[in-house]
Parts: structure tokens; sequence; C-alpha cells
């Protein structure tokens, strides 16, 4: 058991280290790809129209994060319960044997 605490240990230093390391050594303005890519168009062709606009903006940026959050935690929750489920069938196969 004292084999798991250990390893669940490096494994949350680890996490924590890949999630920090980034933050405090690159250098530079962290922004999303969409403003980089409206950036990138109006660069390559300053008459650029965009063809379609957006249907509803959010009244501010912490509301589009919030949304942006809400959307990622949906999937997040969708893809833990289809892998949930599959090891769960696989776990009922394995004691029906």
């Amino acid at each position: 058991m004292k084999d798991y605490k250990k390893t669940n240990l490096i494994l949350i230093i680890l996490a924590i280290l890949i999630v920090v390391l980034p933050l405090v050594f690159v250098k530079g303005e962290y922004g999303g790809s969409d403003d980089a890519a409206s950036e990138q168009i109006e660069s390559l062709n300053p008459d650029y129209e965009p063809w379609f606009e957006s249907l509803w903006e959010p009244p501010s940026g912490e509301v589009e994060s919030l949304l942006f959050g809400l959307q990622a935690a949906i999937g997040a929750g969708a893809i833990g319960y289809i892998i949930g489920s599959w090891k769960g069938a696989a776990s009922k196969k394995e004691k029906d044997k």
C-alpha cells in the first residue's frame, strides 16, 4: 500500500510542475487562439471582411471565461462517464466468466 502513496505523491508533484514551470519560465503574453488568428488574418489581408458574425456576444470577459470553463467541464464529465461505463462493462464481463 505504501508504494501507491509514494507513486501518487510523485504524480501529483509532476502534475504541479507541468502547470507551474511554463508559467514561470515562458516569457510572453498569453492570449487566445481567436485573437492570434484575427491578428494573423489582418496582417496577411488587411481588406478581409468576416463572413460570419457571432449570434450572441457575452457581456464580459469573465462570462466568456465562465462559459468556456463550463463547456470544458461538461466535456470532461462526458468523457469520464463514457470511460467509466466501458470500465464497468469490462469488469462485469470479467466477473461473469
